[in-house]
């Protein structure tokens, strides 16, 4: 695994820019995740090389577009730590919030983090349309990340109240999304956002394509959003 993921990170360009043990870390977190695996449902990847392509690498793409160094990342509903974990390891001073809703996952998050003697990546157990509701953490963020498979919308209406202005909340969608978007375009807007950017990037050492769709931040999130999160599952904005 670790052989794969160091030569991935050398085709994204990025190992001049990451702590020289990266490689090896990453290695560590898919052994550690592919153990876990067993007794708990992290991942439907099974196998070393899947973990290593089709989540480190997959993750540490998205230091391709942006520089995290000094800045704080909200992770909402992080699940097995993709893609905030991956990044707090590649990037030590960037600050990540890992907010999920299943206290079990973050106990072995906590774990993980410890074994990788991460200090910049912490823990949060909380529903993401509460906490974003809570002083300190509502527009604070420069970044908030979700790869969730639910829809844009919801996903807007979830992370985008995290960020600050200024700041920006990145997407991690599949290349078929288009249609997706088009839906979500009054939803950015009614929350403060705009697209700024979209990029489709190959995964090394694999044909699958993915998409990450970066919305900035230009005005504060109207502050009854987000909703509960029945209303915000049945009524997308």
């Amino acid at each position: 695994m670790e052989a794969i993921i160091s030569a991935g990170l050398e085709e994204l360009g990025l190992s001049a820019y990451i702590p020289p043990p990266s490689p090896a870390r990453l290695a560590q977190y898919g052994q550690l995740l592919l153990e876990k695996n067993q007794v708990m449902n992290l991942t439907a990847i099974r196998d070393p090389e899947g973990v290593a392509r089709l989540h480190m690498l997959d993750c540490a793409s998205l230091i391709k577009y942006f520089d995290f160094t000094g800045k704080t990342l909200i992770d909402v509903g992080t699940g097995a730590g993709f893609p905030g974990m991956v990044l707090g390891l590649l990037v030590p001073s960037l600050e990540v919030t890992l907010l999920d809703s299943l206290n079990k996952r973050l106990e072995w998050l906590d774990s993980l983090s410890q074994s990788l003697a991460l200090q910049n990546v912490h823990t949060l157990h909380a529903r993401a349309e509460e906490q974003s509701l809570v002083k300190g953490f509502r527009d604070s963020f420069d970044f908030a990340t979700a790869r969730a498979v639910a829809d844009l919308r919801i996903l807007c209406e979830l992370c985008l109240p995290y960020v600050k202005v200024g700041g920006r909340f990145l997407a991690m969608k599949s290349v078929d999304s288009g249609q997706e978007l088009e839906k979500a375009a009054h939803c950015i807007k009614f929350l403060g956002g705009r697209i700024q950017d979209i990029f489709d990037y190959t995964i090394p050492g694999t044909e699958v394509i993915h998409r990450l769709i970066i919305i900035e931040k230009v005005a504060p999130t109207l502050k009854n959003y987000p909703r509960r999160w029945s209303k915000i599952q049945k009524e997308p904005l």
